[in-house]
This record gives C-alpha cells, sequence and structure tokens, in this order.
C-alpha cells in the first residue's frame, strides 16, 4: 500500500483508490461531509491528513487532547504574567 503524504493533495480518484472504496461510496461521503474536501473547478481535491483521519479517528482525537493541553498551559502561563 501506498504511504499517504499528510500534507500531499490527493484527487477523488486517487483517495478511493487509497481508501479502497467504490466511486458511489467516495460521492455519498464527501456529500454528507465524513470527508472534507476542497473543491475546484468541477473536481475535490482532498489533503492527506484528511485521509488519514479517515483511516484512523483515535489518531486525531488523541492530537486534539494534546493541543487543548498546551493550550491550557498556555493560557495559564500568560495569565500569571
Amino acid at each position: 500500500m501506498e504511504e499517504i503524504n499528510p500534507n500531499g493533495i490527493y484527487t477523488t480518484d486517487e483517495t478511493r483508490e487509497l481508501l479502497r472504496i467504490s466511486p458511489s461510496t467516495i460521492k455519498r461521503m464527501l456529500k454528507k461531509g465524513l470527508i472534507r474536501a476542497n473543491k475546484i473547478g468541477r473536481q475535490y481535491r482532498i489533503l492527506g491528513k484528511e485521509i488519514l483521519r479517515v483511516i484512523s479517528p483515535g489518531v486525531e482525537r488523541k492530537a486534539v487532547h494534546v493541543y487543548q493541553k498546551i493550550k491550557r498551559k498556555a493560557k495559564s502561563t500568560v495569565k500569571n504574567w
């Protein structure tokens, strides 16, 4: 399997092949907002990090948790200045 670059930009066909799903499934996921994408002209472009989020949502939750922890620490540090 090809490695997904988090900063890479993929077409719907490339995303479909990476996720091994049908064309109708990728359309449905885009329409329902399960995969966030940018529309350029008549085509969608999907970030690699979005594909990774779909594959392993636990990683995104962990990243959000770490970010919030850092944010709270920064706020408390700034508050004490």
